[in-house]
């Protein structure tokens, strides 16, 4: 990835538990605010996602957009777009290090970039808000 911003947890499980969570594309909805519904188009022989299509509604912005998934066990998921109306690329990934009491730390990584014209500044803090509200739902679902 480009230019892309970052930003780690740690939360109170495996990383088994963590990437359960993560995979479980069914549940967003429930846990994400941004994430109104899901679509699984392909999986892999071990069931998880390979491309799944989500309906975004962040307010202003409303959004429909396919991602490519790529799986390494328990340790990484990357993803990348396939197509959007509002997006030109979006590239992401949850690495998972599992750490000492059995718990994980998870960072996220995000590098987005829009059709429309946007400051470099605006689109990194746009990112870091994207990723934070991400990562504390993630949490929040994993040891709730």
């Amino acid at each position: 990835m480009a230019e892309h911003t970052r930003s780690s947890i740690t939360i109170d499980a495996t990383p088994a538990e963590v990437m359960a969570v993560i995979a479980d594309f069914a549940a967003y909805p429930a846990w994400t605010g941004e994430v109104k519904e899901v679509e699984v188009l392909g999986t892999a022989e071990d069931g998880r996602a390979t491309e799944v299509r989500l309906l975004l509604d962040a307010g202003a912005i409303r959004d429909e957009h396919t991602l490519s998934y790529a799986w390494d066990g328990d340790r990484e998921v990357r993803w990348t777009l396939v197509r959007s109306q509002m997006l030109r690329s979006l590239d992401g990934s949850y690495t998972l290090v599992p750490l000492a009491g059995g718990r994980t730390e998870v960072t996220y990584q995000l590098a987005v970039d829009v059709k429309i014209p946007m400051l470099g500044m605006i689109k990194r803090k746009a990112e870091k808000v994207i990723i934070d509200r991400a990562l504390d739902g993630l949490k929040k679902r994993v040891e709730g």
